[in-house]
């Protein structure tokens, strides 16, 4: 009986590491235990292609949500949850094998001449922008640490001179084949691990990668009207291929500050704005400065009462790649008066003599329910 070896076990990581934590473990350990660096160690080999399975289970979501629940058995006939492995099962598991397997075993769907994709990784970079900044767009620079193509071997891996040769095992197919029982399996060439090439003599500067990090400055177009979460892809400025292999793709995921006045929801501004108690009886007009630099004028009708929203329309966010914007909504809040003159407080105290309750018919009607219950 086999034992099948823990992939984060493999790797030296808890089952709780992040994506970044996992990739590190990975490179440490293939920068270890690499054929080109270790001299053809068959002990050396077989660690290297351990981590490089785990590793390509564990670097994608799907397949590590699926070995996180199921294990080995996620990737073996029956299993991702099914049962018993009948004829019902077969399908499933052939999908499986060909998504899973083909990837890190030469099989790899969309790859060139039948050669595993070994396409660069994709990058996540954080921006945080202010809520101008979202209204307006923007336009800034940004440096990342990212492997980019070993200048020294033009991306080959080989050393500068030298050229990379045909595999012999797999006559440069990057896999071989083999039966067992009723089956042909398919399997990455032990000898040049899916690469189809051998390098006799690695390029000392990237160690027969064909990649080196090294940081990068891009500029970054931010279109007026984005949101929280907005993804922004630039193709192509990822993590590079391995051996000249395409690079991945950076994804810009943009955070809005929180704002001191406004409150976002879509393209609608929400704003509260306090008004004095006298404004809200005899009615009167407040100023609220916009996002676009200009003053908006709300009007406040006799007898406003807290919680009145007032809407102005366009004065909102714009729509992102679309025309207009949407609306500014200014909930007003009527603020009671915590220091008073003593002419003020006269003038107050004249007016409640002359109170008939009218002026306020909805405490007056409180009142009058409270009475009518207590009998």
């Amino acid at each position: 009986m086999t034992t099948e070896v823990d992939y984060y076990e493999i790797l030296g990581c808890e089952r709780t590491a992040d994506d970044a934590t996992i990739k590190s473990a990975y490179r440490k350990l293939a920068m270890k235990y690499h054929p080109d660096r270790t001299g053809g160690c068959s002990e050396s080999e077989a660690k290297f292609k351990a981590a490089s399975q785990a590793y390509e289970v564990l670097k994608d979501p799907q397949k590590r949500a699926a070995y996180d629940r199921y294990g080995h058995a996620a990737f073996q006939q029956g299993g991702m949850g099914g049962g018993g492995g009948g004829a019902q099962d077969f399908g499933a598991f052939s999908d499986i094998f060909e998504s899973v397997f083909g990837e890190f075993m030469g099989g790899g769907r969309g790859s060139a001449g039948g050669r595993p994709n070994r396409r660069g990784a994709d990058l996540r970079y954080d921006m945080e922008i202010s809520l101008e900044e979202a209204f307006d767009g923007k336009s800034t620079d940004i440096t990342i640490e990212v492997s980019a193509p070993c200048d020294s071997c033009e991306g080959s891996g080989a050393k500068p001179g030298t050229s990379a040769k045909t595999c012999r095992t797999c006559s440069g197919h990057g896999k071989v084949r083999a039966q067992q029982g009723f089956f042909v399996v398919e399997r990455a060439c032990p000898s040049c691990h899916g690469a189809g090439q051998i390098i006799e003599e690695a390029c000392t500067d990237c160690r027969g990668e064909g990649r080196v990090d090294k940081p990068k400055t891009l500029t970054i177009n931010v279109p007026p009207g984005v949101d929280e979460g907005t993804r922004i892809r630039l193709s192509g400025e990822g993590e590079a291929g391995a051996r000249g292999a395409p690079s991945g793709d950076l994804y810009i995921f943009l955070h809005v500050k929180r704002h001191e006045i406004f409150k976002r929801e879509g393209t609608t501004l929400y704003a509260h704005a306090p008004i004095s108690f006298t404004t809200a009886a005899l009615g009167g007009e407040i100023e609220i400065p916009g996002l676009d630099g200009e003053v908006h004028t709300i009007k406040i009708a006799p007898g406003t009462q807290s919680g009145r929203e007032q809407r102005q329309r366009g004065a909102g966010m714009p729509v992102l790649q679309g025309r207009g914007r949407g609306d500014l909504v200014v909930r007003i809040d009527v603020e009671t008066p915590t220091k008073l003159s003593p002419r003020q407080r006269e003038l107050l105290e004249e007016f409640r003599t002359i109170e008939t309750g009218e002026e306020c018919p909805q405490s007056q009607g409180f009142f009058s329910k409270i009475k009518a219950a207590l009998g």
